[in-house]
């Protein structure tokens, strides 16, 4: 791929100088999904091009946590069926020692979607859950923003033949890394300033939606008939945050979202997904779920029905939201044409919600109250956070106000204001 060196520093450097913002003799750890231990192998060339692009901005030291998919299907195949609800012993508070050191945190993913198709739905979830709850310490900091920290991806050959089955590998993984880069900005001039201008962009909208002070959201679409209530004090963000040392930083590379946190108790309704979720090596396609005062009541899949039940039964947290994001469907990403059946991309083709844990940043003083209190503010608190998405075309939302009045916030899947 005669442009691919040049696509990898381009995206190594947005990642450092945007992504994380690494501020000289900060150190930065590189990870990757966790129930696989780390950043795939098939990063590398990725993963050392942000080292050096690191090392460049003053970085004292830069580690990677190393994970392979052909070593996490080893497990499935092999290991004891009675160990799947055993974690590494040292990953969990490792990953809490960097992000109370003030370590940059950067996760890589180049994960392939259907790693785990063919394995027991019993055994993923184990893993998952397994996972989930010994990384709570850690998630809980990235929920209040403790240290700086990013998500970006990486190209791999199987996630590649994924979103282009109808071509060879090498062209598959070529066209991929193309739509990475086009839709990170990294074919503009200036990728760090086009992604700065980006971010100015969305604030200004989440500025708009957090003057409006909505006591709901009303949506309305095939498939959607949903109320989501909004506490008191919910803070609209976008796609910059900033850490407690001041550092601003974007959270996800891509992103196209506003988001916020609903009410834990306050979500009635059915809601449909509008694209396939991939989580935990598996797909979950084609789910219905159905909410009363905010937990989900009844829940259908065309695939991964089992995994999508299970996911939901984590813990008490599982079953309730715990953020709420619009994206309008004109997005670059949504207009691609492209199913990315990754997380990171899909979610920023679609408004979408999150079942699980609510982010601490989201409600004003949120991070610095105890759970309970949280709770009591309408935060919601879980070990798991998995977004899916339920925006499309025919999306209408409605924003009401605290005297019932309602106003338009999108039709059509567009800002009903532009």
């Amino acid at each position: 791929m005669r442009n691919l060196q040049a696509i990898l520093r381009a995206h190594a450097d947005l990642a450092v100088k945007v992504g994380v913002n690494l501020q000289p003799g900060q150190r930065l750890l590189v990870i990757g999904p966790l129930a696989n231990g780390g950043v795939a192998l098939e990063a590398a060339p990725l993963v050392r091009e942000i080292a050096a692009s690191a090392y460049r901005a003053g970085a004292r030291l830069v580690e990677a946590l190393w994970g392979d998919e052909a070593l996490q299907l080893a497990r499935f195949r092999l290991a004891p069926r009675d160990s799947f609800d055993e974690t590494s012993r040292f990953l969990p508070a490792a990953l809490v020692e960097h992000a109370d050191a003030g370590d940059a945190i950067l996760s890589v993913y180049a994960n392939d979607p259907d790693q785990l198709k063919d394995e027991d739905p019993g055994l993923i979830t184990a893993v998952q859950q397994a996972t989930a709850r010994a990384a709570r310490p850690f998630r809980e900091r990235i929920s209040r923003n403790a240290t700086n920290w990013s998500v970006v991806a990486a190209a791999a050959p199987a996630w590649a033949r994924r979103v282009f089955p109808d071509v060879d590998q090498d062209r598959a993984l070529e066209r991929l890394w193309d739509t990475i880069a086009r839709l990170c900005r990294l074919d503009a001039p200036d990728p760090v300033a086009a992604w700065r201008s980006h971010l100015e962009s969305l604030t200004m909208r989440k500025d708009r939606l957090n003057q409006s002070r909505y006591k709901a959201l009303r949506y309305r679409g095939p498939g959607i008939d949903l109320t989501i209530g909004l506490p008191e004090g919910h803070v609209w963000v976008s796609g910059q945050s900033t850490s407690p040392r001041g550092i601003a930083f974007a959270p996800n590379i891509p992103t196209e979202e506003v988001f916020t946190l609903p009410h834990k108790d306050r979500v009635d309704g059915v809601v449909s997904s509008s694209r396939p979720l991939s989580y935990g090596g598996t797909l979950i396609d084609d789910f219905r779920i159905e909410f009363i005062e905010g937990r989900a009541v009844r829940a259908t899949a065309a695939k991964g029905e089992a995994v999508l039940r299970e996911l939901i039964g984590t813990d008490g947290g599982a079953a309730r939201l715990g953020e709420v994001a619009l994206v309008p469907h004109g997005s670059p990403i949504s207009q691609s044409g492209l199913l990315f059946y990754n997380t990171l991309f899909d979610e920023n083709a679609a408004s979408h919600v999150a079942l699980g844990s609510a982010y601490t940043f989201t409600l004003a003083g949120g991070a610095a109250l105890s759970d309970h209190d949280f709770e009591r503010a309408g935060g919601n608190r879980s070990a798991v956070h998995v977004d899916f998405m339920i925006g499309s075309g025919g999306l209408d939302i409605d924003g009401v106000r605290h005297d019932g009045a309602t106003e338009p916030l999108m039709r059509a899947g567009e800002w009903a204001e532009a």
